[in-house]
């Protein structure tokens, strides 16, 4: 059992192989996962419904950017990382976590465990 056991983690991600290994490292870790969701309206949606402990998000999503989810996720005080390979989160939040791709465990698990605290 870890200290992260049971927590509720939103993934936002687009390439399905990509989110396969994450929901693994989740498992792994004794998380929970909710998604994963591959498009904007999924992930506005499923942060919507609530429940969330954290989430980890990608930033671009095809055409489109996880930025949306990002700030409803602040207004609604769930803390959250931004997931890229190219290693800068998106203009308005700096002051955001970055876990670099490819996803490590032991990455996931330090901004897991940053985020809750």
């Amino acid at each position: 059992m870890t200290a992260l056991e049971g927590l509720r983690i939103l993934v936002v991600e687009d390439e399905p192989i990509v989110a396969m290994c994450l929901e693994d490292i989740l498992e792994t870790l004794g998380c929970v996962t909710i998604g994963p969701a591959a498009r904007l309206a999924e992930g506005l949606a499923l942060a919507q419904a609530g429940g969330l402990d954290a989430a980890i998000l990608d930033i671009n999503l095809g055409s489109e950017r996880s930025t949306a989810i990002a700030a409803l996720l602040r207004d609604l005080a769930v803390p959250f990382a931004f997931a890229s390979g190219y290693g800068a989160v998106p203009e308005g939040f700096e002051s955001q976590a970055l876990i670099e791709k490819p996803y490590r465990s032991h990455d996931i698990e330090a901004a897991l465990a940053q985020l809750v605290g």
